[in-house]
């Protein structure tokens, strides 16, 4: 089976799930599947890959649900800033979410894809090429990558300006100074090789997240035979769960790593992130509203989440 993804050799998406993931399918069916990798964009960049996977080019896809935001829009309720604290929350909930009966509807059943593992990655945090930011005055006027969606709403909100792009295309930008910095998780500046393009970061700021998810096409998924199906489906259930729990333990050695490149961090104070805050709750409602309007399920996707995360923290 072919599996084509958009991150560079060394990515800790594909280090902690993926390749992990794959080798457990081959090994658990004693060789009956085995995969062909392809990363880096080599079967077609970050936002094709949905449409590849459709058309069968990939048989296994990786999909950054921002870039297909207009085809799969509830996923951003997990990318939806001040949503939650950690990796793991946000995972464990989107994922329940991601098997329930209304996002096969209008997600992915919709997409003709099955999903067989995702990600939520921790909190996004700001970092800046030239300027250290503490407050929302700080931002203002910041071209700031944006995943898109909901992170470009709370971008606008706290008065910087938005710039879409997948993330291997963010390093060309910054070095060119079209970037003032970017909207990103911790070990994702050192994946894309960033730490000496920008020189200030926050700690504790709360600013979104990224849905990933690895989908399987639906004539490839009927096709499989049932013992196949459930050991893909179990060996994601357990790549899922890894992975999180990889993001949130090296969240500190990231930094820690960053601050030796020469990033100067600042820990936010609760005065300092109250309006970033207030701005994540009508970012939320915004959002929801939005896609109500356009007769998506928006408040009820925000509902479920939420009842989701809730339930994830009591565990």
């Amino acid at each position: 089976m072919r599996v084509a993804d958009s991150f560079p050799t060394g990515h800790f998406i594909p280090k902690y799930s993926t390749l992990p993931w794959m080798e457990q399918v081959t090994k658990r069916t004693n060789g009956q599947v085995t995969f062909e990798y392809f990363p880096a964009q080599q079967l077609g960049k970050a936002p094709d890959l949905l449409n590849l996977t459709q058309s069968g080019v990939a048989d296994i896809g990786y999909v950054g649900m921002s870039y297909v935001s207009d085809k799969m829009p509830l996923s951003a309720v997990a990318q939806l800033p001040g949503s939650f604290t950690t990796a793991c929350q946000g995972t464990m909930a989107y994922w329940k979410l991601a098997k329930g009966e209304t996002m096969n509807k209008n997600e992915f059943g919709a997409n003709k894809v099955k999903p067989l593992f995702a990600i939520v990655l921790e909190p996004y945090q700001i970092y800046t090429a030239n300027k250290e930011v503490r407050t929302t005055d700080d931002v203002k006027g910041l071209k700031l990558r944006s995943t898109g969606g909901a992170m470009d709403i709370f971008t606008r909100k706290i008065g910087a300006i938005p710039v879409r792009m997948a993330a291997p295309e963010v390093r060309e930008s910054l070095s060119r100074g079209t970037l003032d910095g970017l909207i990103f998780p911790n070990e994702s500046v050192l994946s894309y090789d960033l730490q000496s393009f920008v020189k200030f970061g926050t700690k504790g700021g709360n600013f979104g997240s990224f849905v990933a998810s690895y989908v399987v096409g639906d004539a490839v998924w009927k096709k499989l035979p049932k013992n196949i199906q459930t050991i893909m489906l179990e060996e994601g259930e357990k790549a899922t769960a890894h992975i999180c729990k990889e993001i949130d333990t090296n969240i500190e050695k990231a930094q820690q790593q960053l601050a030796a490149a020469g990033v100067k961090y600042h820990t936010m104070t609760p005065a300092e992130r109250k309006p970033f805050e207030d701005v994540s709750d009508e970012v939320a409602k915004e959002w929801a509203d939005g896609l109500d309007k356009r007769g998506k399920p928006g408040s009820q996707v925000l509902k479920g989440f939420r009842a989701a995360l809730a339930e994830y923290s009591k565990n």
